[in-house]
């Protein structure tokens, strides 16, 4: 592998690191502070920190509630594949943003994994309240907040080439890219 390719894949590895860390420590935090009460106002009458009493066992809006296996096994092979595409994806500047998307994908799933092995249930504590939107945590925030971007990316960023660079990547056979 290239000295550029494992510099990167470092870096994605600590930035991996230091998010589920972020997402970690706020729903600890979220335990200690909020469980057990009413919550935290920040804008008053739209967005309150405010714990989930029983946790999340779903997914998006609960969905598939109960599946811990399921999302374990989905998580697992999704951080897998995002793990598989930043060892292939081009080295150059085109590709950054989608690598840092890749990242925060991965992250966020790291993060509910945690929790769904740890405690069988995702923390959740952040609450729009003005919409009655679903309590979420960071680690919702880090793949939405992605997947959207990389949404946009696909739509007005990349162009034909770029997909059949990325293309050419990914079929390269794993000897190919250990040599490069």
């Amino acid at each position: 592998m290239s000295k550029n390719r494992n510099r990167l894949l470092v870096i994605d590895m600590i930035a991996m690191a230091v998010l589920v860390a972020i997402d970690q420590l706020t729903k600890l935090w979220a335990a200690q502070r909020l469980k057990d009460n009413e919550g935290i106002d920040l804008i008053k009458g739209v967005l309150k920190f405010y714990y989930l009493p029983y946790g999340n066992t779903g997914a998006a809006f609960g969905i598939l509630s109960g599946h811990r296996v399921l999302f374990l096994f989905i998580a697992i092979v999704v951080i897998g594949l995002i793990i598989f595409a930043l060892l292939r994806i081009p080295v150059n500047n085109k590709y950054r943003l989608l690598r840092v998307m890749l990242v925060l994908i991965a992250a966020g799933g790291l993060g509910n994994m945690i929790d769904r092995f740890r405690l069988s249930y995702v923390i959740d504590f952040i609450y729009f309240y003005l919409i009655d939107f679903p309590i979420f945590n960071v680690a919702d925030c880090y793949v939405t907040v992605a997947t959207i971007v990389t949404g946009l990316l696909i739509l007005f960023r990349y162009k034909e080439d770029d997909f059949k660079e990325l293309e050419t990547a990914f079929k390269k056979k794993a000897t190919d890219t250990a040599n490069e």
